[in-house]
Order: structure tokens, then sequence, then C-alpha cells
């Protein structure tokens, strides 16, 4: 060969579209798996076919196809004997009986996002949100409470998918010189649980709305912290924030329009002592707004389950805690397209 040939261009296909474009069937099959409790059941080790049909409720018809649907998509595995197993991550992520189940926000999502994504068009057109309180006009939190099995799916929704972000959390930010840490609206306190576990000199609270409570006191007394990690109930717009040296903002600025981003910025440096931290942590858009698909996408999804948020970038943020005040911001990667920035006063 000369070296001269021309190189053959790799055909278009329309194989990625289709696929792209179908992703619904394989996100459904994951999220039913989820709902029927498939990883729970297969904790205690594997099960032949109709034994684990038969526990979670499979239709003869489907569940030959759905158990290896699963196979196929690496959640679960069958050997040559056809039993079925959990997948690696599965078995550590997937079962509701461990503190690693990140499965609550997959309910949630199961329960309320999927139905909704299917008014996105909608939501693009007229720019309203899409969610429970789209005709009510009632505030979001406030009707959501007023259900407790959907508040309560909610919150462990934001618990599922703040778990391994908080452990990400307590390991990348130096927490040496730390006394309390407050977690505005963290929801069950997935972030302070994670910083108390390791870090045993430190105390934390969660400030959050007074609905939230209840849920909240079950998570801390699983996890054996009812005397380190302590609730305060309140709306973090209208009253006094608790004393911290540490406050985090993890996935509650999205929530939000501008102004009432700014304000609540500006509130914790006012609240802050002189050297301490506001940690703010989002599925950041990168800067150049092509790269953390995750982010983007969730920034859709706040369109449709908020009046006026959405995700933001890096310098977004960035500009505005040197507004607030904050001398000192630096950003950092955590996980799975989400970043902290770290904020010294």
């Amino acid at each position: 060969m000369s070296g001269n040939e021309p190189i053959t261009p790799e055909p278009i296909t329309p194989e990625p579209i289709l696929q792209l474009g179908l992703s619904f069937m394989a996100s459904k099959t994951l999220l039913s798996a989820v709902e029927l409790g498939i990883f729970t059941a297969l904790a205690p080790g594997g099960r032949d076919h109709a034994s684990l049909a038969a526990e979670v409720g499979l239709h003869p018809r489907s569940s030959a196809d759905f158990l290896d649907a699963l196979v196929s998509l690496n959640l679960l595995t069958r050997d040559e004997q056809g039993i079925y197993r959990n997948s690696p991550a599965a078995e550590v992520f997937l079962d509701r009986a461990k503190p690693s189940y990140v499965g609550g926000i997959l309910e949630m999502a199961n329960a309320r996002l999927f139905g909704f994504w299917d008014n996105l068009t909608d939501a693009l057109k007229t720019g309203i949100q899409q969610n429970e309180v789209t005709h009510s006009g009632a505030p979001f939190f406030a009707t959501l409470s007023q259900d407790p099995a959907a508040w309560r799916n909610f919150l462990n929704g934001m618990n599922g998918v703040s778990t391994p972000l908080a452990g990400a959390l307590a390991a990348d930010f130096d927490w040496s010189g730390s006394r309390h840490v407050v977690d505005l609206g963290g929801a069950l306190g997935a972030v302070p649980a994670a910083v108390l576990r390791s870090n045993p000199d430190i105390t934390g609270a969660v400030f959050e709305l007074p609905p939230v409570q209840p849920v909240f006191e079950e998570f801390v007394a699983v996890h054996g912290l009812a005397d380190r990690l302590t609730f305060h109930g309140g709306d973090f717009f209208a009253d006094p924030l608790p004393q911290a040296d540490v406050y985090v903002m993890g996935q509650i600025l999205h929530d939000w329009n501008l102004e009432q981003r700014q304000f609540l910025l500006k509130k914790a440096y006012d609240a802050l002592p002189e050297g301490g931290t506001l940690i703010v942590y989002d599925a950041m858009i990168d800067d150049d707004r092509r790269h953390n698909t995750y982010g983007l996408m969730l920034s859709l999804n706040m369109l449709i389950d908020t009046e006026g948020g959405s995700e933001y970038t890096i310098s977004d943020a960035t500009q505005w805690l040197n507004k607030a005040g904050f001398a000192k911001v630096s950003a950092r990667p955590l996980i799975g397209g989400y970043t902290a920035v770290y904020a010294t006063k």
C-alpha cells in the first residue's frame, strides 16, 4: 500500500437517531423494575425465572422478555442454569434495604416525571410548567406536601439523587476546622449525614419546610445520627437561617428564577461568619454549553417541574456568588455531571 489511498468515510445510518428516539423504552423498563422490586427480591441471592416472576407479580406472557431485557441492559445476569442475579451495580444501588440505595429518584421519576415529560413540547412552546400544579396555580411544595404518599415519594427521590453526591462532597471538601454544617433545603439530610459519618467532631442540621420533619426523623433514626443531626423548620425566603460555619445549597438554586437565586446567595453570605463557606452544587452546564448533556436535560426537567427554574453554567454561579460578596470562589466536578462551587466569606 502506498499510504495515499483515500479514506472511506463511515456510512451514515439512522441507527443512533432511532436508538435515541426510542430510549424511553429502556428507561421505562428500568423504572418498572424498580417499582416492582426486582432488585430487592434478588438481593438475598439468585432466583429462577418462575419463582422471581411469581414473587413480583409478572404475567407469564411478558415475564421472560422483561427479565432478559434487564439482562441485556446489564442490570441483571443470567447463568447457564437460568438463575437470575443482580449485576454488581444493581446489587449496591437498587436494593431498597441498603443505605446506598439510589432508587428513590427513579421511583419519583416513574411516579411523576415520566408522565410530565410527555408534555415537553407544550412547555417549550408556552414556558409553563407541566406538573401537578400546572392548572391549579398553587405553590408547588405546598401542594405536593398535602399528599402524604406523593410527598414521601418526592423526598425519597431527592434523597436518592443526593446519596452518591453526598459521599463525593464529603470526600472532596476539607471539613477540618468546621464545627456545624447546615444543609439549606436539604430534604432528608443525605449530605450532612455523609459528612457527619466521616467527621465525628462535626454536628449538622437540615433547614427545610416543616412537613419534611417526620420523614427526616425516620431517615436520621435509621442512620443513628439523631444526637448529631437536627431539623430546623422554616422557609429560607422568609425566615432567618440557622447559624453555621458551613452552609450547603444542593439542587436548590435550579428551582428558582434569577432574582430568587441572588436573594438566597446574599442571605447565606450575610448569615455566615467571616471565614465561613457556602457550598453550592447542581448539575451545572459547562460554560461552553456543549458537553454536560445531563445538565441540559435536567434544565428541561426544571422547565417542566418548576415555575422559573433551570440549570445554569459554572460561570453564572461564580458571578452570582461574587456579586453576593464572596471573595474566594472555586469550582470542582463531583460525579455524574454535577459540579460543586465553594465560596468563602
